[in-house]
């Protein structure tokens, strides 16, 4: 019996050890999935945040006014998004909630990436490739549909489009100076005499 019970000691010992390791532990997320919470995530506040902050910094006099109408396309499209989701009511893919549609991640990223490639055309291939990528994000993490992240693209690029055409803008309307509506172009005849 002695010599039984310090086998049976070492025995509940190793289980006890070995517990742990042989316990199944969660395996990291395919690689796919680890970049798609990247732009879902972190790369969209940083996104965000260059988009409205970058025309501060790079657009001298007028970059208040640029970096106000980039925040407000961004706060119309949520707006706009949050209300056509309470109202369309969508099931996700991969839960129990009922605001699918349309992805706000989209729309916030293409209204962002029309405002600022409006004011800097050479960086809109930038600008428009990151937004694609932080909406392609969104259903290869399987949080919408390829037609809720099109759609919100589409909304997106619309209301940047608006808020463009819009004198002083959409919601911030008395804090945006207004801007001027384009050069004319054409000949200027004049008679000396």
């Amino acid at each position: 019996m002695s010599r039984v019970l310090p086998s049976l000691s070492l025995a509940a010992a190793m289980v006890v050890l070995a517990a742990p390791l042989s316990s199944a532990a969660p395996a990291d997320p395919p690689f796919d999935r680890q970049v798609g919470d990247f732009f879902s995530n972190t790369g969209t506040v940083l996104y965000v945040i260059a988009g409205v902050g970058a025309p501060l910094l790079e657009d001298g006099k007028t970059g208040k006014t640029h970096s106000l109408r980039a925040l407000d396309a961004l706060t119309s499209s949520v707006l706009v998004s949050e209300g056509m989701k309470s109202l369309v009511q969508e099931k996700r893919p991969d839960t129990n909630s009922h605001d699918s549609f349309p992805s706000e991640h989209a729309s916030s990223v293409f209204a962002i990436a029309t405002v600022e490639s409006a004011f800097h055309p050479k960086q809109a291939i930038y600008w428009y490739a990151g937004a694609s990528l932080i909406s392609a994000s969104r259903f290869t993490i399987h949080r919408h549909t390829v037609g809720d992240v099109l759609a919100g693209a589409a909304l997106g690029y619309g209301i940047g489009r608006w808020e463009l055409s819009s004198r002083r803008g959409l919601l911030l309307m008395p804090f945006i100076q207004p801007t001027n509506r384009g050069t004319a172009v054409g000949l200027f005849l004049s008679r000396t005499f």
